[in-house]
């Protein structure tokens, strides 16, 4: 249970944190070319937005199976 609210609590702030990303990419987008760290900044917080999102997205179908 502590794993199951640790990994949902994290994906609340990754999706926080990769809107900060991609604001920042719009907001240095007048200024010229946004230098290349912070246009892959939004990637690393969206691959792990995709692993955790995952993970609750099949959490239901897994325990299911295991009470059968």
């Amino acid at each position: 249970m502590i794993l199951r609210s640790w990994v949902r609590q994290s994906h609340r702030w990754l999706g926080i944190i990769l809107t900060l990303t991609v604001l920042a990419n719009f907001l240095m987008m007048p200024f010229g070319p946004p230098p290349p760290p912070i246009v892959y900044a939004p990637l690393a917080p969206l691959a792990l937005l995709l692993a955790s999102g995952l993970y609750m997205f099949f959490l239901p179908y897994v325990r299911t199976t295991e009470r059968s």
